[in-house]
């Protein structure tokens, strides 16, 4: 699995749709796979939701989609690929085209959708070199639709693509909402060189608006205002969305208002460990966005998910676990470990600096008014997230088998230590995948 898609509650249930190989536990034959959950934590899987259809636009895979707002009907607007020649290729290099399609659904769970007979956009804007043309994200302003495309410009840099519409059908194109720098790279795939951006997703939070893309396997997001006249982008802040193994995020808004992110957490072991172990990829916990006084994105795990806490524990159990630290930020030299035994399993490291080191990535460190850096660590199975002062965060995969109980253990000068809770977390379910 890859790509979270189209995520939206409705019917009283939080929907999650995905890409997703039925074949192998790599990527490729890309297919919307389907799951539901009442309250963010406990989900049911559901039959494949979206397929490919054989000789049709999207023959070659369903790539990743939205949900299309403002409308009576479930709608979703998604990127659909075939294979062409070289002279009809939108993704530099692989021989293949990208339309984006449309799908509606009457079906109460979701389950089944009906493709229209043609895509909404067969072709990027005519006399544009394009580097990409994928991932619509739309948004509706009043009576008119929006969508930006993740396209991006050879030797420029990557960008969004905006479109308008009256009726979410009939698309016609503007201009970039957004465009980034190359970094002058030479690799063949322009996402690795920023000159393609994957993803989009646009969105208001607070008085302003964000821009979350990704590019050179990265994440970014950008906070700023979004000019209804001239119907542009100005950023005004920027970071990263996350320093480790995170990537094509998309977010949603729940009945609660919140705005919510959810993102892939990607392999980092070879594709024939992956094919050996029979599963690659998974869902990061998801994050509710929020701005700081400063502008800069600030995220959080939803307070639902304190309710899997069994009690404050001296070691994590099964590798499945939640650790709360505060430290004094100043001269002195400190962390924290996870250990199996004496061997370190994961470390964080505070040098007396303004930055901290994370599982081996440096990280800006950004204390409160009282001088205190605060820690939110996750551990499930191989998965390990780190949350900083709800800034940064680092998303990580740790594969190396442990002994049951892990240590977790504070390194360096004991006073700097202001608060340290360990809590042992009840796994969503009894056959989970562990590495």
């Amino acid at each position: 699995m890859n790509d979270p898609c189209a995520p939206r509650f409705f019917g009283g249930q939080y929907h999650m749709f995905f890409q997703y190989n039925p074949g192998a536990a790599v990527w490729g034959d890309m297919h919307w796979a389907h799951a539901v959950s009442p309250d963010l934590i406990h989900w049911k899987h559901l039959p494949v939701a979206l397929s490919p259809t054989l000789g049709s636009y999207d023959a070659y895979g369903c790539f990743t989609g939205s949900v299309l707002p403002g409308v009576d009907v479930p709608t979703i607007l998604y990127t659909g690929v075939t294979k062409c020649s070289p002279q009809e290729e939108t993704i530099r290099g692989e021989g293949v085209r990208e339309v984006q399609c449309l799908a509606t659904s009457s079906d109460p769970q979701l389950g089944r959708w009906t493709k229209l007979p043609k895509p909404v956009l067969e072709a990027p804007p005519p006399g544009l070199k394009i580097t990409g043309f994928r991932d619509p994200c739309p948004w509706k302003d009043g009576d008119t639709w929006y969508m930006g495309v993740g396209s991006g410009f050879n030797k420029v840099g990557g960008a969004v693509l905006l479109y308008t519409s009256r009726d979410g059908r009939n698309w016609t194109y503007l201009h970039p909402l957004a465009q980034g720098k190359w970094n002058e790279g030479t690799k063949v795939n322009p996402v690795d060189t920023g000159e393609m951006w994957e993803c989009p997703d646009f969105f208001p939070l607070e008085d302003k608006h964000v821009l979350l893309y990704s590019t050179e396997r990265k994440v970014y997001w950008e906070v700023g205002a979004f000019d209804k006249g001239d119907l542009r982008f100005h950023t005004e802040t920027r970071g990263l969305l996350d320093h480790g193994s995170y990537y094509a995020m998309k977010s949603m808004v729940d009945e609660k208002g919140r705005r919510i992110l959810w993102g892939w957490v990607q392999e980092t072991r070879t594709p024939a460990e992956c094919k050996v172990a029979g599963w690659a990829g998974a869902m990061a916990l998801p994050r509710v966005l929020s701005l700081g006084t400063d502008n800069t994105l600030r995220m959080d795990v939803p307070g639902e998910f304190a309710s899997l806490r069994t009690g404050t524990q001296k070691s994590i159990k099964d590798r499945s676990g939640e650790v709360l630290c505060k430290f004094k930020v100043g001269q002195s030299a400190c962390g924290l470990e996870l250990r199996s035994g004496t061997a370190s399993l994961f470390a964080i490291h505070y040098e007396g600096a303004s930055s901290v080191t994370i599982g081996g990535k440096t990280l800006p460190l950004s204390p409160d008014r009282d001088g205190l850096a605060s820690v939110r660590l996750f551990i499930d199975g191989s998965i390990i997230e780190t949350f900083v002062n709800s800034k940064e965060v680092m998303t990580a995969r740790c594969y190396t088998p442990s002994e049951p109980d892990i240590k977790v253990a504070w390194t360096g000068a004991e006073d700097a230590l202001s608060t340290l809770e360990v809590f042992s977390i009840t796994p969503i379910s009894k056959d989970r995948l562990t590495v």
